[in-house]
């Protein structure tokens, strides 16, 4: 495993076999994310959208008591006192969530724990979220007297409806982790034993598939939530043709025909 130097200690950045590992380090404060801890994973996350070494990503919390239990409250009083010193501190906190907005390689969310508040809204940027049994989900806006971000309700509501969001954010409830998979907030809830291995199972699987393929798939579903009149469809029918006439499908059919394992480039 090879580590990313980062800006912070809270932030630690490691790669190795496909996989990046994107470790919220604040274990002390239930991996709170403070400013100077957005604005590393921020670096980091720009520095692997085009990092070859890059096939997958994933997301998790330090220690075993949460993946993110929101902002650090405790630095509000210094950097999010006003709707200006706000509008600066989201500035810099925007470029994390930005690049997992855009991000063209998968994105798995670990958790264990607490994921609230700005925790779970980084969670809901993940396209794949796997969770312990003993996780705690909620966003607690409504007892701080915020009002939600427009995308964070947008995501939030895409995954469990409109009831659901509107349960979640009215009262501010910290819900577990079974009923969180019943309304869609995750995909997968594995034993506190079987998490690492559940997580390392998937990110595994996605880093040793065709890049071209999994990319294609996630700008196709990313096209899909978009009103029919703005979907690219040219740009999705390119995809496919630049995949059936890659190296890699050439590769992928020798492999087929060998009974062998592929090993693709992503080109």
């Amino acid at each position: 495993m090879q580590k990313i130097e980062t800006s912070t200690p809270k932030i630690i950045a490691e790669k190795g076999e496909g996989i990046g590992w994107l470790t919220f380090n604040q274990p002390e404060k239930r991996n709170a994310m403070s400013l100077e801890m957005w604005s590393a994973a921020g670096d980091v996350l720009e520095q692997w959208a085009t990092d070859p070494e890059v096939r997958v990503i994933v997301l998790q919390g330090a220690g075993d008591k949460a993946f993110v239990s929101g902002a650090d409250i405790s630095q509000f009083e210094k950097v999010r006192n006003s709707a200006e010193a706000s509008a600066e501190y989201n500035r810099i906190a925007g470029k994390a969530r930005h690049q997992l907005s855009i991000a063209e390689k998968p994105v798995i969310a670990r958790i264990r724990g607490f994921c609230l508040g700005g925790g779970l809204g980084l969670a809901l940027q993940a396209d794949i979220r796997i969770a312990s049994d003993d996780s705690q989900f909620g966003i607690p806006a409504a007892k701080l007297s915020i009002v939600y971000p427009y995308d964070g309700i947008k995501g939030l509501e895409k995954l469990v409806g409109p009831g659901n969001a509107k349960k979640i954010l009215f009262t501010g409830f910290r819900f577990p982790a079974d009923e969180a998979l019943r309304m869609g907030l995750i995909e997968e809830v594995t034993t506190v034993e079987d998490l690492d291995a559940t997580v390392l199972r998937y990110a595994k699987a996605i880093a040793g598939n065709a890049p071209l393929s999994v990319g294609g798939t996630k700008k196709t579903i990313r096209e899909l939530a978009k009103h029919e009149v703005d979907r690219d469809l040219e740009m999705l029918a390119q995809l496919g043709r630049d995949a059936m006439d890659s190296a890699d499908y050439a590769e992928g059919r020798r492999a087929f025909m060998e009974k062998r394992k592929p090993v693709f480039t992503g080109k």
